[in-house]
C-alpha cells in the first residue's frame, strides 16, 4: 500500500486564453473531480490557486488549481502542502503528458520531470522529492521537438479532446483508490482505459 492522497493538484496556465489548450489537461481532470464532489473551487491568495476540500471516508480531501503560471506550480502546491502539513507521498499530480496519446491516462509514483515545467517546479520546491504521485493525462505528441510548445498551448480537435475527457472521468472513477492508499488497484484500473 503507499500513502494514501490528500492533496490533488491540477497544472494548467491561468487565463481564459489557456483554458482550453491542451497544457490545462490537469485542470480539467480537477473540474471533472469538483463537479463529481459537487463542489466549487474559491481564489485561496495565501496559497496562490483555486482551493477545495471534500470528505472521504472522514478524511479531508485538498484540490488545488495553482494560479501562478505553469513554471511556477511548486508555490502554490508547497505553500499549502507546508500549512497543512501534508507530506510530498501524499500528494497527486495531474498534467498533461505528450508520450500518451489522447484517449489514455495513466497512474504512477514517482520519477522525473520528463521536461514538463510545472512538474520540474513542483520538485525543486518540494526539496528535490519526486516521490508524489502523478496522474499522466495523454495529449499526444506533435511528432518533433519544435512544434511541442505550439501544441502544448494550443486547443485539442472536438474529436481529441472527447478522447482526453474520457480518459479523464475514467481517472476520476478511479481516483478514490488512490484516497484509500491503493495505488495498484487505480493503477490496474486505469491503465486498462483507452477511449
Amino acid at each position: 500500500m503507499a500513502d494514501p492522497v490528500r492533496l490533488i493538484v491540477g497544472l494548467g496556465n491561468p487565463g481564459p486564453e489557456y483554458d482550453a489548450t491542451r497544457h490545462n489537461a490537469g485542470v480539467w481532470y480537477i473540474d471533472a473531480l469538483a463537479r463529481a464532489q459537487g463542489i466549487f473551487l474559491s481564489e485561496e491568495k495565501k496559497y496562490f490557486g483555486l482551493t477545495g476540500t471534500f470528505q472521504f471516508e472522514g478524511e479531508t480531501i485538498r484540490l488545488l488549481v495553482p494560479s501562478t503560471y505553469m513554471n511556477r506550480s511548486g508555490q502554490a502546491t508547497s505553500a499549502l502542502a507546508n500549512f497543512f502539513k501534508i507530506p510530498v507521498t501524499q500528494m497527486l499530480v495531474a498534467h498533461d503528458e505528450l508520450d500518451l496519446p489522447p484517449g489514455v491516462a495513466r497512474f504512477k509514483q514517482g520519477g522525473g520531470h520528463g521536461g514538463h515545467n510545472g512538474l520540474r517546479d513542483i520538485i525543486a520546491r518540494h526539496g528535490n522529492s519526486r516521490d508524489f504521485h502523478r496522474l499522466r493525462i495523454g495529449i499526444g505528441h506533435p511528432g518533433s521537438a519544435d512544434r511541442v510548445t505550439p501544441h502544448v498551448l494550443s486547443k485539442p480537435s472536438a474529436q481529441d479532446r472527447d478522447l482526453i475527457e474520457r480518459a479523464i472521468d475514467e481517472a476520476v472513477r478511479f481516483t478514490p483508490d488512490l484516497l484509500r492508499g491503493d495505488l495498484n488497484a487505480a493503477m490496474n484500473g486505469l491503465n486498462g482505459f483507452r477511449a
